[in-house]
């Protein structure tokens, strides 16, 4: 009897956790999603400017929103595997915490360095970080 109230009360505790877990990555879409519409309402609002400045805001303010997008993932696959989790989902949730990691670590790393360039007044660290900017896009 005992241990059947514990099987029913894990599979409650596990579709909660499912739940929760798609509610989380829907927040992250919904997140990605209202990125792209503020980078596109920056965009379309200074398409006639096309100062190189109007570009840098535009990447930062959508690398920010990816960021917090790459954070709300990596809690739904952490969520994923709060319950009793085997060997294999813990593998998966090594791997995908490290690569969402490392981007989130260069997407902040790019961030900074370009606020940096801007707050310095250095031209030509600016100008060669568009320049990096426009070959990455391009390829």
């Amino acid at each position: 009897m005992e241990d059947h109230f514990y099987e029913q009360a894990e599979g409650y505790i596990y579709h909660f956790a499912e739940y929760v877990k798609l509610a989380v990555e829907l927040c992250g879409v919904l997140v990605i999603a209202w990125g792209v519409v503020i980078a596109l309402w920056l965009y379309a609002g200074r398409i006639f400017t096309r100062t190189e400045q109007d570009f840098v805001a535009l990447r930062l303010t959508l690398a920010r929103y990816l960021i917090v997008a790459l954070e709300f993932q990596l809690a739904a696959d952490i969520i994923s595997t709060a319950i009793a989790p085997g060997w294999d989902q813990i593998g998966k949730l090594a791997a995908i915490a490290t690569i969402r990691t490392v981007l989130n670590y260069f997407l902040e790393q790019e961030i900074d360095a370009e606020v940096e360039a801007i707050k310095s007044g250095d031209r030509e660290a600016f100008e060669n970080r568009m320049e990096d900017a426009a070959d990455e896009s391009a390829n």
